[in-house]
């Protein structure tokens, strides 16, 4: 039986097939592949095809399917750029999920800070991303390779607890819907605490 995320993943992948141009490899930060295209989503391999998503070689008819099928419909001829970062919060139209975005962005974080910093080079590699020069530590993670994420970690010290901040890169909007980045980064911060899991 076909559920709602999977007609959604197909019609998504319908209309963004269909409307963008001929580089869609290009508008995508992807490569041609059996038909499709193939990229690093997740942390993980990801293959889109104009009927289905696979991740790892496994079809993917859930919310994270349905995240890169957003990303295949809003894909544009348009330059990806890192800086400024920009804070969730700060956008027009975040207050609804701002309360979520705290907590399963970043407070989700917050216990795994020392192993994060620990297993850093293996959530890099996972996300193609390198480190940044701001907090005790930072990364920089492209959990699509046209979006990218600035995680701020602090660690705990004696007047402190410890906390993670996490920030968008500057046109992040131009490929995703807002709402969509929010699933992005909540996404992102479940696959490195599973990385963490995997490295331990």
């Amino acid at each position: 039986m076909t559920t709602q995320y999977e007609k959604i993943i197909r019609e998504n992948l319908s209309q963004g097939f269909s409307r963008l141009s001929r580089d869609l490899a290009g508008q995508l930060g992807a490569r041609p592949y059996h038909g499709g295209f193939r990229f690093q989503a997740f942390g993980e391999d990801c293959c889109v095809f104009p009927q289905e998503i696979r991740f790892s070689g496994e079809p993917s008819v859930g919310p994270r399917g349905l995240l890169v099928s957003l990303y295949v419909l809003h894909g544009r001829e348009e330059e990806p750029r890192l800086r400024p970062f920009w804070a969730f919060k700060e956008s027009p139209g975040s207050m609804p999920y701002q309360a979520a975005f705290r907590a399963n962005t970043e407070q989700v974080l917050v216990p795994y800070t020392r192993a994060i910093r620990e297993r850093k080079r293996a959530v890099k590699t996972a996300f193609d991303g390198f480190e940044g020069e701001d907090g005790d530590f930072s990364l920089v993670l492209y959990p699509l390779p046209n979006i990218a994420l600035y995680y701020i970690f602090y660690l705990p010290d004696e007047d402190f607890p410890a906390s993670a901040t996490a920030l968008f890169s500057a046109n992040a909007l131009a490929f995703m819907p807002l709402d969509g980045l929010a699933d992005v980064a909540e996404y992102t911060s479940k696959k490195m605490i599973t990385l963490l899991c995997l490295s331990g």
